[in-house]
């Protein structure tokens, strides 16, 4: 693959406008060119869509200006003795049908995926357990229908290949190291690779165009652990890259394969152009400070401003997937969504898998399966959908770009301008953006925060978590020793 210039996302100087006006609810609105199914923001998520991020009580700039002038050649950020390393952190998949059951528990055993309260915690590997028995069946059917296993460290190797390639090809010598989440190749094993061949100058790069706790955020709390009980990393300069989604390249490559599908209706203009995002339990945008929503509304405002400049004026919403256990997550959710266009009359829908960069089980299976049926049975008559990126060229250099931009500031924060909006990276080390992003990372904040005696909500929530304790405690008791009522009555599979 070769690495396209990208004299745009190095010295272009034009703004793009962060957000539009919205109705007060959720509606379809008209204006000369675009209907838009949009969702209204409050003054504090307008503001936290600005480069200075308002993050619950926190407020810290976070982004960083790196022009083409202030960098005249490669050469001036890496000398000859450093050593330069890139580490490319994304979920992980299993890779064949054994491997779903311990992964779904790697997944699940994660604080950051199942917050419990302090006085529960000790159930999380319990309740791992038992919720990965309980869904890999099922699980696996999925990962049976697309081919066995996840695609996703197949293709997160070729991204981390041609990344390599194309931080040569712009005179960046750099090792490119995949370190998975939940699965192998683990952060651990990446890290210890690092260690092994003398890498000086480290840039973390999370393969989420947007930042959440529940993605980046877990992975960057692994790697402040690791960070913090080695010696020799402690003493390893390096900086995050938590979110790039606003980045020119970016966005002109989900535009150009956005604009590629509509082609391949026959009304293009009457296509409804749906982005469908990963979800996250909205009490991490809330009550914890997940800037997840607001970055990526403004992602899909740059994006439809991409395809305005192109006379591309299609109607277009945003709704939220693969939402797990009995939290509320961020809505609308995406089946509801689907359901809804359908009795509004859409025929033709192009879903845009937003949050993925990668193919993986949410893409080939939720949506191209069972969105793409439900969509079908709702009415709608034509359906699309948009590819991952994978190891599109203008992606790819795009992140290589990000990275040379960021070279400069290894080892420190770098100062923001509130002005300039193309060729921004926000930088920070892994505490420095935890400590911003998550304020309340140890615990989210209980329903109620003193015991009411009466028949208050104190006293129902109290009893719930009671109940709720007792019931954990039969299902690990029976998951443990495989024998109950739910091995009885055939829900769990016996041993």
């Amino acid at each position: 693959m070769n690495c396209p210039a990208m004299s745009a996302s190095a010295s272009s100087s034009r703004s793009y406008s962060t957000f539009r006006p919205r109705p007060l609810l959720p509606q379809t609105s008209h204006d000369s060119q675009r209907s838009v199914l949009h969702y209204s923001r409050s003054p504090s998520e307008v503001f936290a869509t600005s480069p200075l991020r308002l993050l619950g009580k926190h407020s810290l700039p976070l982004r960083a200006v790196v022009t083409s002038k202030s960098i005249s050649s490669s050469s001036a950020v890496v000398s000859g003795d450093e050593k330069i390393g890139v580490l490319l952190l994304n979920l992980g998949g299993p890779e064949t049908l054994d491997d779903v059951q311990p992964f779904l528990f790697n997944l699940f055993a994660d604080p950051d995926i199942i917050r419990l309260p302090p006085l529960f915690q000790f159930l999380q590997k319990p309740l791992a357990q038992f919720i990965s028995v309980a869904r890999a069946p099922k699980s696996k059917e999925g990962y049976a229908s697309i081919g066995g296993g996840s695609p996703l460290r197949r293709i997160t190797d070729a991204q981390a290949e041609e990344l390599s390639k194309c931080l040569s090809e712009k005179n960046v010598p750099a090792k490119v190291y995949v370190g998975m989440r939940y699965w192998h190749p683990f952060t651990e094993e990446a890290i210890e690779q690092i260690k092994t061949d003398g890498i000086t100058k480290l840039v973390v790069l999370p393969l989420y165009p947007q930042f959440s706790i529940s993605t980046s955020g877990s992975s960057l709390r692994l790697l402040e652990r690791i960070f913090r009980e080695d010696e020799y990393l402690v003493n390893m300069q390096h900086t995050v890259i938590p979110s790039w989604y606003q980045r020119e390249g970016y966005i002109k490559a989900m535009a150009n394969l956005i604009q590629n599908e509509l082609g391949k209706f026959d009304f293009p203009s009457q296509v409804v152009i749906f982005f469908s995002a990963h979800g996250v339990p909205l009490a991490y945008v809330e009550e914890a400070g997940d800037p997840y929503k607001a970055e990526m509304e403004e992602c899909v405002d740059l994006i439809m401003e991409e395809l305005d400049k192109r006379s591309i004026t299609n109607a277009y919403t945003l709704a939220y997937q693969s939402r797990v256990g009995p939290v509320e997550w961020l809505k609308p959710y995406t089946e509801e969504a689907i359901t809804e266009l359908g009795k509004k009359g859409v025929e033709n829908l192009l879903a845009v898998p937003i949050s993925f960069v990668s193919e993986h089980i949410e893409t080939l299976e939720e949506i191209d399966v069972e969105y793409k049926e439900l969509a079908l049975k709702s009415g709608i008559k034509n359906w699309g959908r948009v590819p991952a990126l994978g190891t599109e060229p203008l992606f790819i250099s795009d992140l290589a770009d990000a990275v040379v931009e960021s070279l400069p500031y290894v080892g420190a924060m770098a100062v923001s301008n509130l002005e300039a909006r193309q060729s921004l990276v926000p930088l920070g080390s892994v505490e420095e953006l935890l400590a911003t992003y998550d304020s309340q990372r140890r615990e989210l904040p209980a329903p109620v925060t003193m015991w009411e005696w009466g028949w208050t909500r104190s006293a129902e929530t109290w009893n719930g978590r009671a109940a709720m304790l007792a019931v954990l405690a039969l299902l690990v008791l029976e998951v443990t020793t495989g024998k109950g009522f739910l091995h009885q009555w055939g829900i769990l599979p016996s041993s």
